[in-house]
C-alpha cells in the first residue's frame, strides 16, 4: 500500500511538469524548413582513395634513435546508393586496406640503464570490409548546393596479417586471422561542384567496435584476443573525404 501511495505522489508531481515541458517543446520553432535536396529515384556512386608512404634513415626523435625503415598504407573504398524517398538513401560500401611496416633498426633509449633495440621486424596486414548504410540529407537553408547528412552504418570486415622479426635461425613469426565489426553514426557535409558531382567529408562520432584476432605462432602456439569498445566522441582518425556522383 505504501508503495502505491508513493507512486501516486510521484505521478501527481511529475505529470504537470511533463505537460509543461511538452507545451514548451510545441512552442519552439527552430526555423528548419523541409525541402528536397536530392529527390527520390536518384542513384549515387562514389568513393575515396588514400596512399601514404614514408622511410627513415638514421632518424632521431625524442627517445627514438637510429631509426631505419619504411612503411606504406593504402586504402580504396567505392560506394553506391539509391534514394528510396526524397533526401533518404540506402546503399553499400566496399573497402580494401593494406598496411606494411618494415623496421630495419629502432633504438628506444629511456635512460642510461634502460634501453631497447628492435631490428629486422616487419608487419603486413590487409582487410576487406563490407558496409550497409542509411543516409539522410538536409540542405543548408534554401541552398541546393550545400547540405548536411547523417549516415547510420553497419560494417563487417575480415582479413589477415603477419609479423616477423629476426633472421636465419632466430626468425620468429606470427600469422593472424582478423574479424572486425563496427556499428556507428557518421555525420558529414556535402558540397556540389557541378550539377551532378559533389565533394563530401564525414567524421565518426558514435559507435560500437569489436575485433577478434586469432594467432598462429610459428605453427606451434595458438593465441587469441578480443577488443570491444563503445564511444560517443569525434574520432579524428575516422575523418573521410570523398567524391560522389548523383544521377
Amino acid at each position: 500500500m505504501k508503495k502505491q501511495i508513493i507512486f501516486l505522489l510521484i505521478f501527481c508531481l511529475a505529470f504537470p511538469l511533463f505537460l509543461q515541458a511538452k507545451k514548451k517543446r510545441e512552442q519552439v520553432d527552430r526555423g528548419i524548413q523541409s525541402s528536397t535536396f536530392i529527390p527520390k529515384g536518384q542513384w549515387m556512386v562514389g568513393g575515396s582513395f588514400s596512399y601514404t608512404e614514408s622511410s627513415s634513415d638514421d632518424y632521431k626523435f625524442l627517445i627514438l634513435k637510429n631509426v631505419e625503415g619504411k612503411n606504406y598504407s593504402f586504402s580504396v573504398s567505392p560506394s553506391f546508393g539509391y534514394f528510396i524517398r526524397d533526401n533518404v538513401a540506402v546503399g553499400g560500401r566496399f573497402s580494401y586496406t593494406r598496411d606494411y611496416i618494415d623496421i630495419g633498426n629502432l633504438d628506444i633509449d629511456l635512460n642510461e640503464d634502460l634501453s631497447f633495440k628492435i631490428n629486422n621486424a616487419s608487419l603486413l596486414q590487409h582487410m576487406i570490409y563490407g558496409t550497409g548504410f542509411v543516409r539522410t540529407y538536409i540542405n543548408l537553408g534554401n541552398s541546393k548546393r550545400f547540405g548536411l547528412f547523417n549516415e547510420a552504418r553497419v560494417t563487417f570486415g575480415a582479413g589477415q596479417g603477419k609479423t616477423y622479426s629476426g633472421e636465419g635461425e632466430t626468425l620468429d613469426g606470427v600469422y593472424e586471422k582478423i574479424k572486425h565489426l563496427q556499428v556507428g553514426i557518421a555525420p558529414g557535409m556535402t558540397a556540389f561542384i557541378t550539377n551532378n558531382a559533389a565533394v563530401e567529408v564525414s567524421v565518426g562520432v558514435m559507435g560500437f567496435d569489436s575485433k577478434w584476432i586469432e594467432q598462429d605462432h610459428n605453427k606451434v602456439i595458438e593465441g587469441s584476443r578480443r577488443e570491444t569498445s563503445a564511444k560517443f566522441k569525434i574520432d579524428l582518425f575516422s575523418i573521410n573525404l570523398g567524391m560522389t556522383y548523383y544521377f
